[in-house]
């Protein structure tokens, strides 16, 4: 399909869901548009998958969505560096907006899509209306009874699961057209569904709580934060001035978002961060502990076979990496 196909399809849908074309049809031209497809199962759900390229890294606020009264939007953001550039790979290495992962949000807020400079970012946009999708979790909805408040404003974001990362990949790898195509993306989104809910069902219980677009931003600042200081973590005393939030606040509700407490986020992305050292950087077991600031190493054996389930050497050794 040709670019200016595929700008056109972009800009109609923009204008479906309610969100004027004019408002980023003068950013379109950073963006390379490699692959998109809709699949218009309104007013159930709408499918938007698409491929893109950004030419130079920047941010789209994307506007309330009023084509469903009451629904959720759920991002699923495979990502792929395919850059030379040093300063493109620092990026992609340290910030979480260029790693995979999926964003639930309710179709009243208004939220930020970051697309950062030279990266493949495979995306599938769910639009779902919520009867739909208590149907689909059926006697189970109790527990994921405050996606459905629609009083109250959150957002919720979680890891991509390598299990998530590759159905991603294969529903926008194999374009399906003609008959039965339409029963084959809603079988495929529900199973992207059912994966994100299995993991979501598995976070500790907090009492949810409306959100301020202020406080949003201020838990990313703390979140970004994290992501650049893997080496030497920062303090509580200085995550809490970064949020401007009391500690109890800001504990509450990066946990609401993020799922985890901030110490054990910390030390989740401290272990994907040595994997991705060992297994994309040739790293050895001790290069990595060190390199993230880990003078113990028995203890970041400890952290590690927590979050992977095996020894950092055992791991290393099933990928085929250095050990020592």
């Amino acid at each position: 399909m040709s670019s200016t196909n595929n700008e056109k399809q972009m800009l109609d849908l923009a204008e479906k869901l309610g969100m004027p074309a004019s408002d980023f049809s003068a950013t379109m031209h950073l963006l390379r548009l490699n692959e998109i497809h809709i699949v218009d199962m309104l007013p159930e759900m709408l499918l938007m998958i698409r491929s893109v390229i950004a030419e130079e890294t920047f941010i789209y606020k994307r506007k309330p969505v009023n084509t469903v009264t009451k629904g959720l939007l759920f991002s699923f953001q495979n990502i792929f560096n395919h850059s030379s550039n040093d300063h493109t790979y620092q990026y992609s290495e340290k910030s979480l907006q260029a790693r995979p992962h999926i964003r639930v949000t309710p179709l009243h807020l208004e939220s930020e899509v970051v697309f950062p400079k030279g990266l493949t970012i495979t995306q599938i946009t769910i639009l779902i209306e919520f009867d739909f999708l208590k149907s689909f979790i059926g006697k189970d909805q109790e527990t994921f009874r405050y996606l459905f408040d629609d009083e109250k404003t959150f957002l919720i974001e979680e890891f991509m699961s390598p299990e998530m990362a590759d159905l991603v990949t294969e529903i926008a790898g194999t374009p399906v057209s003609g008959i039965l195509s339409e029963a084959y993306y809603k079988l495929r989104a529900l199973e992207l569904l059912y994966l994100l809910f299995k993991n979501l069902s598995k976070r500790q219980y907090v009492q949810y709580q409306s959100l301020r677009g202020d406080e949003i931003a201020a838990l990313y600042r703390v979140r970004d934060a994290i992501s650049f200081s893997l080496d030497d973590p920062l303090t509580q005393d200085e995550l809490v001035k970064i949020s401007g939030m009391n500690v109890l606040k800001l504990r509450k509700l990066f946990k609401q978002i993020f799922g985890k407490g901030i110490y054990e986020y910390c030390q989740y992305l401290r272990m994907k961060e040595a994997a991705r050292l060992m297994q994309e950087k040739h790293l050895s077991v001790s290069e990595a502990g060190y390199q993230l600031g880990f003078t113990n190493l028995s203890y970041f054996g400890r952290l590690f076979e927590q979050h992977f389930g095996m020894k950092p050497k055992k791991w290393s050794a099933q990928h085929g990496l250095k050990g020592k």
